[in-house]
């Protein structure tokens, strides 16, 4: 009898902890809600992923749609479950097989006259502008297969999404958002209609720079009128790359009546992707929240061999060298100039590449086909960062206050380094003109001026110095959306007036009308009385 009583006792305690642990979990699962993602693969996905597993870890549910042969996006995670679609054309092979064609596009301007340049660069728009309008059809085909499958629109709406969280690179998260009347969130710097900024925001030209002109907000006349000229033709062949594709859609899909070019900005929250130490001063919005440097972190320590390399640096540090997730080989020319201009330094360099070894390189060089990026550029050698300028790394060059010098290959590349440039954190080079006496005079100007490093800790301090992180802040406006179903009282009405609506143009003519109109009728008045004064006057001469 005593024995069972002590066994009852024993029990009793390991019961209420398994109970406690249940409600626990149940507590926990009924607080957190469910995700919807609809993701841009590639080095978009890199941050998403970032913002995926801190809404797992705050016990949120996230279903992510991908395509079959999704570069980076994996089928299978602890952290998400996923929905797979047919796809047709992937984001690996519009891009990375893109991407050698262009370089070489590029190259050719070395050594050539100005006007060869130019055609250079036609040639290397045309072929942007060619890429990423068939992109857009291999996705907007993507799109028709998911609304056209039953089953898996019935399974979706089923689930009861809380909110949609998509990069609006791509059009397809905000037409599922809008075909299941869920809520939705960017993660957002690019959209397909541009710069989200430019779509959302007022955008005076006279002070904000349009995308890819390499601009600052303290523009000449010249440059006001390249900005103007800028915006007008990108504007025009953004809307040649993604409307011929996602228009129809959007009248097969949601009725003629609604308009395609405020469809894509009905997100109730904007996560932007950038911040004012990065960005220039502009005008915003509320329902704007920045997050710029959100997947930085503080470094853990490197692995043993690395480490131990790095510390061989002595006095002298490290440089850094990679060009992203898309670019791991460069010409074999390019590549045996940029290994000649490490071997004249005295650094250490850990050079991320993957293809044939430059026969000019030094004995202080480390060619690897992975580095831990941020890890590296949170070490205390670390001198100099060499990248192409992508948003991530240069946001982590800023968190961790590294000096930069720049590789621009595409894309946004170029406008993201001309603004560390302007804040005075980099040395920009032109690839198509590199040899390694101007690669070595870069490094060692960024090396040896100490501005560069001091203004780069400088942004470091301001961007470090915020009331909340950056990841907390996205994370706490997406459970915003979660707990209220939507952030309609931050939508402006901005985006759903016609151009001549927003300038006022139709109350400017309505003025300019009566003005006119007041006017014709004192001058007839006055004519009218002039008239009568000079009869009578005439009558009573006579």
């Amino acid at each position: 009898m005593l024995a069972s009583l002590r066994d009852v006792t024993m029990k009793v305690p390991c019961l209420s902890l398994l109970t406690f642990t249940l409600l626990l979990n149940q507590l926990s699962c009924a607080s957190g809600g469910k995700v919807l993602v609809f993701p841009l693969d590639g080095s978009h996905w890199v941050n998403m992923k970032v913002l995926l597993e801190e809404l797992h870890a705050k016990g949120h549910e996230v279903t992510v749609v991908r395509a079959s042969d999704s570069w980076y996006i994996s089928e299978k995670s602890p952290f998400y479950t996923s929905v797979t679609l047919p796809s047709t054309g992937g984001f690996e092979e519009n891009f990375e097989t893109f991407l050698s064609p262009q370089l070489e596009i590029q190259l050719k301007g070395k050594s050539t006259s100005f006007w060869s340049r130019i055609w250079t660069h036609i040639q290397m728009e045309q072929t942007v502008v060619n890429q990423f309008y068939q992109f857009h059809k291999g996705m907007s085909e993507m799109i028709v297969q998911m609304f056209e499958d039953v089953n898996l629109l019935r399974s979706l709406h089923d689930a009861k999404y809380d909110v949609v969280l998509t990069d609006p690179g791509i059009g397809g998260g905000s037409m599922l958002a809008r075909r299941l009347q869920v809520p939705l969130v960017f993660n957002v710097r690019w959209t397909i209609q541009g710069e989200a900024h430019f779509l959302i925001a007022p955008s005076p030209l006279a002070y904000i720079p349009f995308t890819a002109t390499e601009l600052t907000d303290r523009m000449t006349f010249p440059q006001r009128i390249k900005n103007v000229l800028s915006y007008i033709l990108g504007m025009y062949t953004l809307s040649y790359i993604t409307e011929p594709h996602y228009k129809p859609l959007v009248r097969k899909y949601f009725g003629t009546d609604v308009d395609y070019l405020t469809f894509f900005l009905d997100a109730d929250i904007w996560l932007m992707r950038n911040d004012f130490v990065f960005e220039f001063p502009r005008p915003t919005m509320p329902n704007i929240v920045y997050m710029g440097g959100f997947q930085c972190k503080p470094p853990k320590p490197l692995p043993a061999d690395l480490e131990e390399f790095v510390q061989s640096s002595g006095d002298h540090g490290v440089i850094m060298m990679t060009l992203g997730t898309l670019v791991g080989r460069l010409p074999q020319d390019v590549a045996e100039e940029i290994g000649a201009a490490f071997a004249q330094l005295p650094q250490k360099v850990v050079w991320r590449y993957m293809g044939q070894r430059p026969a000019s390189l030094g004995n202080n060089t480390l060619l690897v086909n992975w580095l831990p990026q941020k890890d590296l550029l949170g070490h205390p050698k670390t001198r100099v960062f060499v990248t192409h300028g992508g948003t991530n790394g240069v946001q982590e060059a800023i968190y961790h206050g590294v000096p930069i010098v720049g590789l621009p290959l595409f894309f946004d590349q170029p406008d993201n380094l001309s603004r560390i440039k302007a804040k005075g954190g980099a040395v920009i080079v032109d690839i198509a003109m590199l040899d390694r006496h101007i690669f070595a005079d870069a490094l060692r100007t960024v090396l040896y001026n100490s501005s560069y490093r001091e203004n780069m800790q400088t942004l470091s301090r301001l961007h470090r110095d915020q009331p909340m992180k950056p990841l907390d802040q996205a994370v706490f406006w997406i459970e915003y959306v979660i707990r209220h179903k939507g952030a309609r009282h931050l939508q402006t009405q901005s985006n759903k007036m016609s151009w001549f609506v927003y300038n006022s143009l139709d109350v400017i003519a309505a003025l300019l009308t009566v003005v006119l109109l007041i006017t014709y009728v004192c001058i007839s008045i006055v004519r009218l009385v002039w008239r009568m004064i000079f009869l009578g006057r005439k009558v009573k001469h006579q």
